[in-house]
């Protein structure tokens, strides 16, 4: 005689199915509980597959590699017409192209105050507040201000692109040649006059 005639075992599945129906049902929370676990095995066997969302406006190219003072940066806040809808953010002396960035750094943007600035302040002493418009050599930081602003350096060279370089007053722009490499080498530019 097999498993399957036995009454015995058909009354233990039938008690032990009982009992976990009652254990479920004996209070709101658990019946919250095993709607919310089903609910999860389900999304996990038949996952939803969403379209990818598409932007409306193609991304721009990338902006010609340059050099900028402080008044020329100032022109890339993405607000101005003479910036195309172009931002760029200053830090360590590096400009950035933070055009990808527009919900955080354009006009309403939580760091929108560091759109055509530079932000190196800003970033080491965590403010936000519009920054001057006057060359900053951060030499008054302290040294954990000034390892903030490295880090902070290191993080939109990974995210963001490199325009040139922040001048300082009185120093000379570099023309940088169209095939220059990615890498920011030097080999491909040279003083203007």
């Amino acid at each position: 005689m097999g498993l399957d005639g036995d009454p015995e075992l058909a009354g233990t599945e039938e008690s032990i199915v009982r009992w976990v129906f009652e254990e479920i049902s004996s209070s709101w929370l658990n019946i919250i509980l095993t709607a919310a676990i089903l609910y999860l095995i389900y999304k996990i066997l038949f996952p939803t597959k969403e379209p990818i969302p598409t932007e409306g406006e193609k991304p721009m190219p990338p902006l010609k590699k340059q050099d900028m003072t402080l008044e020329d940066l100032r022109i890339y806040d993405g607000e101005s017409e003479a910036c195309g809808g172009r931002i760029c953010v200053a830090v360590n002396g590096k400009i950035f192209d933070v055009t990808r960035g527009r919900r955080f750094y354009g006009p309403g943007g939580p760091y929108s105050g560091f759109a055509g600035r530079d932000a190196s302040r800003g970033l080491a002493t965590f403010s936000v507040e519009p920054v001057s418009d006057v060359y900053d050599d951060l030499s008054d930081l302290k040294p954990g201000e000034l390892e903030q602003v490295k880090e902070w350096e290191l993080q939109f060279s990974e995210k963001y692109d490199l325009v040139g370089r922040l001048l300082k007053p009185g120093e000379e722009k570099i023309s940088y040649s169209d095939d220059e490499s990615e890498d920011g080498s030097e080999a491909g530019h040279e003083k203007k006059d």
